[in-house]
């Protein structure tokens, strides 16, 4: 009896690496292939260059700014685009480039920090629901679906006033509207994987919950997360400037291209070079990353595989 036990043991653990090894190699298929029909895609592509280059800026680019971001030009009070100040100056002198630079540069920390937090809250408690089920999935679903109805950018809004204004607070606001999302998709995944056979010949190798849920089921849910979060980081971007538009966003003098359209908005007959590039530059950034995303939902998408 025990030399059977032993060899169901030992079928099961030979049964897991075979699995295992099928699933790598799929998977290394799966990003060799998504690759190509990404950049076959050319609007993905174009959208892919852009983000890339917001991300350069934002890097690199207070390093060479033609002028200081909150440096004073007396003289130069609201002045168009010219040969000395490339997009013009603001109500107070200072040069519009450098401070669209600069915002770029909040812009995408915002993009990438919230999704950490969305991470976190998103893949723990779908994890749990989708890996446990039962009451378990009940419980938390439930928590999800009464967060999921509170208005987002009125609790964002509160948690901003509650909180104050601060880079931390606004990571903290826009990731706590986010993650319910998140964990929807997790928890779908996960109940479809679990009872898929190289999970039930983990669960016969002795693997523990936790040790199944992180070496097989979220790497094979991977995919939809990646999708998420290029999708959920213009989320985040849109609902930054949206706050600071309101003026409860980023504290100045700290520039931000929401809080710089609500500042020059009241100048658009006058100046309307102050209150259109921040517009742009948040429409651009949007643009980029659907343009992304679309393309790399396509690439992903198992249905496309031949």
């Amino acid at each position: 009896m025990a030399m059977q036990e032993q060899g169901t043991v030992l079928g099961g653990v030979g049964a897991l690496a075979a699995q295992e090894q099928e699933l790598v190699r799929r998977r290394s298929n799966l990003w060799r292939d998504a690759f190509y029909r990404l950049i076959r895609n050319k609007l993905a592509v174009i959208g892919l260059v852009l983000v890339l280059a917001l991300v350069l800026v934002a890097a690199f680019g207070p390093m060479v700014t033609p002028k200081g971001r909150d440096t004073i030009y007396y003289g130069h009070q609201q002045e168009p685009p010219s040969n000395e100040f490339w997009l013009g100056t603001d109500f107070e002198s200072r040069d519009m480039l450098s401070r669209l630079i600069y915002g770029a540069r909040v812009a995408i920390l915002v993009g990438l920090c919230t999704q950490v937090i969305i991470l976190l809250l998103g893949i723990t408690v779908g994890a749990f629901a989708g890996y446990f089920g039962g009451w378990v999935d009940n419980a938390l679903m439930r928590v999800v679906d009464v967060w999921y109805a509170v208005p987002t950018l009125l609790f964002a809004i509160m948690i901003m006033v509650m909180l104050g204004q601060g880079l931390f607070n606004l990571f903290l606001a826009i990731g706590l509207i986010q993650w319910v999302t998140l964990s929807r998709l997790v928890r779908a995944q996960l109940l479809s994987l679990r009872e898929k056979e190289f999970v039930k010949a983990a669960r016969v190798s002795g693997s523990g919950g936790m040790t199944i849920t992180v070496r097989h089921l979220l790497p094979n849910a991977l995919t939809p997360i990646i999708i998420a979060v290029t999708f959920g980081i213009p989320q985040a971007i849109f609902t930054e400037a949206t706050l600071s538009f309101f003026g409860i966003g980023i504290n100045p003098p700290t520039p931000s291209w929401g809080q710089m359209v609500g500042q020059y908005q009241v100048y658009l007959r006058s100046a309307p070079h102050m209150a259109i590039f921040p517009a742009v530059c948040i429409a651009v950034t949007m643009l980029a990353f659907t343009f992304f995303g679309d393309g790399l939902r396509d690439a992903l998408d198992p249905k496309m595989n031949k």
